[in-house]
């Protein structure tokens, strides 16, 4: 069994271990394009089933940047010309896929309201890790004419539900901007890509949604 401090720390070498549940029943090892597997543990629902679960500001900089160099690699052939950053943890990597891209700067959304901000652009904010809601998410009004004309990549850590996504795109659509694509570090299920507009989406991560079977967990559906 792996202890807590050794998920999402290590890049597992392409002949390690076998992707999917472990035998420990409270790990995942998901694979990147280039065939290495990353530990990720298993965090059973309130409402039941299980995911594989993913904080990347918890994560070793060499998974971050393994995430970062697959996902950039991705989203390279679109030719995004502005990375906009869903909060919070999809801040480091949208950072690290900017950089990649070429890009001199991205443009992070927020939580905390600033006094120079409009009301007009912020929107209701809940993911399936903060499902309590009372949070908003905001745009910075000064960042508006960056938006402009821009071919923009949105980037969030993580899409499970899809609901943190559909909240960025609302907002950005209230500036008048609609992205070429989406990324992320992992899809979790499919069920939250499917409730989001026909955009490309990148994730270099795939994991699905888990149940219990009669030996433990495995693949929903």
């Amino acid at each position: 069994m792996s202890g807590p401090l050794e998920v999402w720390q290590k890049l597992l070498p392409q002949d390690g271990a076998v992707p999917g549940v472990q035998a420990d029943q409270q790990t995942y090892i998901a694979p990147l394009p280039d065939g290495r597997g990353v530990l990720l543990p298993i965090r059973p629902l309130p409402g039941g089933g299980a995911l594989a679960s993913l904080i990347l500001n918890q994560a070793s900089f060499a998974v971050l940047d393994a995430i970062a160099d697959a996902l950039a690699a991705q989203l390279a052939p679109m030719a995004p010309g502005l990375v906009v950053a869903v909060p919070t943890l999809g801040l480091p990597l949208a950072e690290a896929v900017a950089r990649r891209l070429g890009h001199a700067r991205m443009v992070p959304l927020g939580t905390s309201e600033k006094f120079w901000y409009d009301p007009a652009l912020s929107v209701p904010l809940r993911s399936v890790t903060s499902p309590g809601g009372g949070k908003r998410l905001w745009l910075d009004p000064r960042m508006l004419p960056l938006l402009q004309g821009a071919r923009v990549v949105l980037i969030d850590d993580v899409i499970s539900t899809g609901s943190s996504m559909q909240a960025a795109l609302a907002l950005l659509k209230a500036a008048g901007c609609t992205p070429c694509a989406l990324g992320a570090a992992m899809l979790q299920g499919a069920a939250g890509a499917g409730r989001l507009p026909e955009i490309p989406t990148c994730a270099p991560l795939r994991t699905p949604r888990l149940t219990r079977g009669a030996a433990g967990w495995v693949p929903e559906g």
